[in-house]
């Protein structure tokens, strides 16, 4: 099994509002500040994963001149998963940690690639903060009330005591499939990433975290708040990048994504699933590179 630390990518940490936050910042990018930031791109992960979601992605920007700044979710991977339930690890609750972590990072704008929930911070920072973004990616995302599936409603709604409690071989097994559903090329996620991103939801933290800091937020009210408003991303240059054969966000949702941004692109991604990026990331990182290529140019 290749293994595969989440420090790789986060390998520094940060007080954001009292919590700690991992984060990490690569490539050099221009030294002119306004340059700088038109080369600034933030990367968004989501549930249940960590920012090595972004492993093949973050050299492909690099490389193509670009500085990358990757974080894990506060509540995920390698940031603080708070002992204290009340502390606000909702989609909404995370929109404050990436300000904060852009003010840290000196950005007053950057262009936002982000995926699943990931994409659900991303879409509220571009409605309700639309200075910082200067373009957006969105990777097989949560939108309206697209999330969460039918079957972890039902869970949600029987409570989730019973399942935080479940014994750890039992838990391990069942998300081990869950996981797996998110990908066509399930043999390279074997071989891959799996093991880290089991790691971090099972064990005696990350067990109770994933339902306390994740499952328990899954809450399409953060999203479909912002239906109205979604047109305002038209001012925006957004690209959607989704797999075909995505099993939790299906197509259906990126083309009335799509529909309700003007000027939006939609490229899909044929043999890939929601975790577009483990499928695809060739694909992926010359699609997201392309998209901000271009964007890059119109300001230079």
């Amino acid at each position: 099994m290749t293994q595969i630390s989440a420090r790789i990518l986060v390998p520094t940490d940060a007080l954001i509002g009292g919590h700690r936050v991992a984060h990490g910042v690569h490539g050099t990018g221009a030294s002119e500040r306004r340059q700088a930031e038109d080369r600034s791109v933030v990367l968004i992960h989501g549930t249940p994963s960590s920012s090595v979601i972004w492993r093949n992605i973050v050299p492909v920007l690099t490389e193509a001149g670009y500085r990358v700044h990757v974080y894990d979710l506060l509540g995920y991977g390698a940031s603080e998963r708070p002992q204290d339930p009340a502390v606000d690890t909702s989609v909404s609750g995370q929109v404050p940690v990436l300000l904060g972590l852009m003010d840290l990072w000196n950005l007053e704008s950057a262009h936002v690639v982000a995926h699943d929930i990931g994409g659900a911070v991303a879409q509220r920072l571009a409605v309700l903060h639309r200075k910082r973004v200067r373009s957006l990616v969105l990777l097989d995302c949560v939108s309206f009330d697209s999330w969460p599936s039918e079957r972890t409603r039902r869970q949600m709604r029987e409570g989730l005591d019973k399942l935080i409690a479940a014994p750890p071989d039992r838990h391990r097994a069942h998300f081990r499939d869950w996981l797996l559903s998110t990908v066509e090329n399930k043999e390279a996620m074997i071989e891959g990433p799996l093991d880290h991103y089991l790691d971090i939801i099972t064990g005696p933290v990350g067990q109770a975290s994933l339902f306390q800091h994740q499952i328990a937020h899954y809450d399409p009210r953060h999203t479909d708040e912002l239906t109205d408003r979604l047109h305002e991303l038209g001012e925006l240059s957004v690209r959607l990048i989704w797999g075909e054969r995505d099993g939790w966000q299906r197509l259906e949702w990126a083309r009335r994504l799509h529909t309700a941004i003007p000027g939006s692109e939609l490229c899909t991604v044929p043999d890939a699933g929601h975790f577009v990026m483990e499928d695809a990331p060739g694909t992926v990182g010359a699609l997201v590179t392309e998209f901000l290529d271009a964007r890059s140019l119109r300001t230079m």
